[in-house]
């Protein structure tokens, strides 16, 4: 087993629940440390995590993360306390405020002060998981034994303070290479032991086999206000414009020409297996202490994929 940290998201592309224990015991074997669940449109953060924590006896298990406005904080510290029993111990909780399209567009709740939101959820998770009576009268049943790291979505500058000022960890996603540097400005001054997570979208194979998924994965994702909002903030509003404009119009075909080249591959990592550890290793080089892979490919060729990425 390596020192490296190295993470696997659930669930795994292509594959029912149900058929995924082989290839998580597979990882763990492999020596990856880390599963982390995402959550957008498919299983939840925490159900792929409690069937792991049956199906593994060493990774961290950590949600990859969950929303603060479609889960009130009592439910969110429910839920991180019964994942670090059924795990003994083996849980982070990593939550965000997600996106104005999932908050709002997708649950109907108003996508307000997101800032303030997971601050305040972040107090309140603190002193449960802690055992502490919260400000609003709720306790625990039964608080962890030790409290759960508590990892932040950040992708910009105040939400990347907060996670300096609250929290154990930044999580950040579709970051190109070439804005680490000021991702890792924004989290100066973390203490000792502060991580910094970052998914990212493994597609083997060259640029003609790849090139239509990744552009549609990237102008779905960066045309989301607030990841349109993360691509400015470094410094690529014009490189984005076109696209996102098309977007709006609902010109899809337009959006996915504009899609700039040169962010897709600097974001996505893609190629042979060599190439993609290369890859992944000027992230790491460069201060991504946790890199969690998201493998695409067909269902059968996961397993095997899963193995070429290993640390």
């Amino acid at each position: 087993m390596t020192d490296r940290r190295w993470g696997l998201t659930l669930p795994l592309p292509g594959l029912p629940l149900r058929d995924q224990r082989e290839l998580v015991e597979r990882a763990e074997a492999a020596g990856y440390t880390d599963i982390w669940s995402g959550e957008t449109n498919g299983p939840d953060g925490f159900t792929p995590l409690a069937l792991s924590a049956a199906w593994t006896e060493r990774v961290r298990l950590g949600t990859g993360v969950v929303g603060v406005y479609t889960r009130g904080p009592a439910l969110l510290a429910q839920q991180a306390a019964a994942l670090a029993d059924a795990s003994e111990g083996r849980f982070a909780l990593g939550i965000g405020a997600s996106s104005d399209r999932i908050v709002a567009g997708w649950n109907g709740i108003p996508f307000e002060r997101p800032l303030a939101k997971v601050s305040e959820t972040v107090d309140f998770l603190a002193a449960a998981l802690a055992g502490e009576r919260t400000s609003t009268g709720f306790k625990l049943e039964q608080a962890p034994a030790e409290p759960p790291a508590i990892i932040l979505a950040a992708l910009r500058g105040k939400m990347l303070r907060l996670a300096v000022e609250k929290a154990n960890g930044a999580f950040t996603n579709f970051l190109p290479l070439s804005g680490l540097e000021k991702v890792l400005a924004g989290l100066d001054g973390a203490p000792e032991g502060f991580e910094l997570l970052c998914r990212f979208f493994c597609l083997p194979g060259e640029r003609e086999q790849v090139e239509p998924l990744a552009r549609f994965m990237f102008a779905s994702y960066i045309t989301v206000p607030v990841y349109a909002a993360f691509y400015r903030w470094l410094g690529h509003a014009d490189a984005i414009a076109e696209m996102c404009d098309a977007w709006a119009a609902k010109d899809r075909e337009r959006a996915l020409a504009a899609a700039p080249w040169e962010l897709i591959e600097e974001m996505f990592i893609f190629g042979e297996p060599a190439a993609m550890r290369e890859r992944l290793d000027q992230f790491v080089a460069g201060g991504i202490t946790l890199p969690v892979l998201t493998p695409i490919t067909t269902p059968d060729k996961l397993g095997e994929l899963i193995d070429a990425l290993a640390p």
